[in-house]
């Protein structure tokens, strides 16, 4: 371990809480600061040691300590190289807020642009509470960037926007191509879930598909009350189907970070006393009496348990809290600013030449209306995200940055977004290596995935020989003044 600091000097605890100034709006420094929040730690440092930033992108800060630390990539370049590691929060999430709401006026200043603006200014401009502290900027020391899905984007578009703040980047699930209907999420899982359970899932939504189709009411009733639901809008319980397969995304290959839920979700569905359905599933009749067993004995009563479907599952409401509230800290409300106005991702049924596993009543607009009770100041019509804008803006798939690492998973559900999409075939070079491994989303940020699957491992050894080389080149490049570095 690096000696930290001069003799007899200790290290802040890792959840201490920094402040630093930034800029509100980057194209108007009259309109003044705000206080962001970031964590930082010295413990691997030695003089002429890289800064490793990253920021956990759409949700509060506080508590990504370990993104300071060797139990994921950030801590293990820092030992690696002797370098420092900063947790940066987003402008408006957590309590890096300009203003005291997250009404549609106060967020006009949350954007991608500005959000790169703030790493930028950031990094040129703070003084870190370490020794030598106010000599580390990217103008006398080297700064690696790392993040992960939208903070992985973030750190592919920060190197093409900013060049020259940080020298080398580590976008982990990057999902750097922004796509408004972004139907792929759930094709992965359904290629790569167990395929019993796949197959029976297929089965039960083309059946709801059918009858919600058909307009028979009776029909339709009958469905309603097998799931235990009598939900005003089909669009609604067809959604409302969808968040078992959700689960996925939280996958790990690690024991100690997996989540169970998924595969309870697939024993109901499969596991009949001692047997276990067949490759093909045990068919439709099987799999819509068992998944709606689950539903109304399971699943219902943990995330509705007053029994208001309609509170728990219905959005046509406009008057609900979930569209009302404009506290900060509420991070669902940030993001959908960034997805309804600049990326989209909404996560649909597949088109009707391909199987699916979510029901096709599900399409952009049921998002898109959705962001017009959100933000009725800014839309006042469903309308398509500038999805288009921002990948020529920010390269999206078509990216080509020196230094920049990818490093994505097999199992990904965000992997369409990604460089590693199906259907691309983009090169990895010694500059912009792309390292595809067996893992799910962002498995390779820590440590421990590594231990449990070799293909992980191998990710995260390629990353650290990238760094390790590139960080071997750095040169200091002339000084940018401060106005330059805003």
């Amino acid at each position: 371990m690096a000696c930290p600091g001069p003799p007899g000097e200790r290290l802040p605890p890792l959840d201490t809480t920094y402040y630093f100034d930034q800029l509100i709006d980057h194209d108007d420094p009259s309109l003044g600061t705000f206080k962001q929040r970031y964590w930082h730690t010295w413990e691997f440092y030695e003089p002429g040691g890289p800064i490793v930033l990253t920021t956990p992108g759409e949700t509060n800060a506080d508590g990504y300590e370990s993104f300071l630390t060797n139990v994921t990539v950030n801590g293990m370049i820092a030992q690696q190289q002797g370098g420092a590691t900063i947790v940066l929060e987003h402008r408006y999430y957590g309590y890096s807020n300009p203003y005291s709401d997250l009404s549609t006026e106060s967020l006009r200043y949350h954007t991608i642009q500005q959000a790169i603006d703030d790493l930028d200014y950031f990094a040129y401009n703070v003084v870190l509470p370490m020794p030598n502290g106010a000599h580390v900027t990217p103008d006398e020391a080297p700064w690696v960037l790392i993040g992960g899905s939208y903070a992985g984007a973030l750190t592919s578009f920060t190197k093409v926007n900013k060049p020259d703040a940080f020298y080398a980047a580590w976008s982990s699930s990057g999902v750097v191509e922004s796509i408004v209907d972004l139907w792929g999420y759930f094709d992965v899982v359904r290629t790569h879930m167990p395929q019993n359970c796949s197959a029976d899932v297929q089965a039960v939504i083309a059946h709801i598909d059918e009858v919600f189709t058909s307009g028979n009411a009776a029909d339709i009733e009958q469905i309603q009350d097998m799931f235990g639901m009598s939900l005003a809008h089909l669009d609604d319980f067809a959604a409302a189907l969808r968040e078992p397969l959700f689960w996925w995304q939280d996958l790990q290959p690690s024991p100690y970070l997996s989540e169970t839920a998924f595969f309870d979700f697939c024993d109901a569905l499969e596991v009949e006393g001692d047997e276990i359905g067949p490759a093909a599933g045990w068919g439709l009749d099987h799999a819509l009496n068992a998944w709606s067993s689950y539903w109304t004995g399971t699943y219902l009563p943990s995330v509705c348990p007053d029994g208001d479907d309609e509170s728990c599952f219905g959005t046509y409401d406009a008057s609900s809290s979930r569209y009302t509230d404009t506290s900060v800290n509420n991070a669902e409300r940030s993001w959908y600013w960034i997805v309804c106005n600049e990326m989209g991702f909404f996560q649909d049924g597949a088109p009707n030449d391909t199987e699916t596993i979510v029901s096709r009543l599900i399409q952009p607009v049921y998002d898109e209306r959705q962001c017009t009770y959100m933000f009725p100041e800014a839309f006042s019509a469903p309308q398509s995200p500038r999805a288009s804008a921002t990948n020529e803006a920010y390269d999206g798939w078509f990216v080509q940055d020196d230094r920049l690492f990818f490093a994505n998973g097999q199992r990904d559900p965000w992997r369409d977004a990604t460089v590693s999409a199906d259907g691309t075939n983009f090169t990895s070079t010694a500059m912009q290596p792309i390292a595809l491994g067996d893992g799910f989303h962002v498995s390779d940020l820590y440590a421990v995935n590594g231990e449990a699957d070799p293909t992980i491992a191998s990710v995260q050894a390629q990353g650290l020989a990238a760094m390790k080389d590139w960080l071997a080149d750095w040169e200091a490049p002339q000084k940018r003044s401060v106005i330059e570095g805003r």
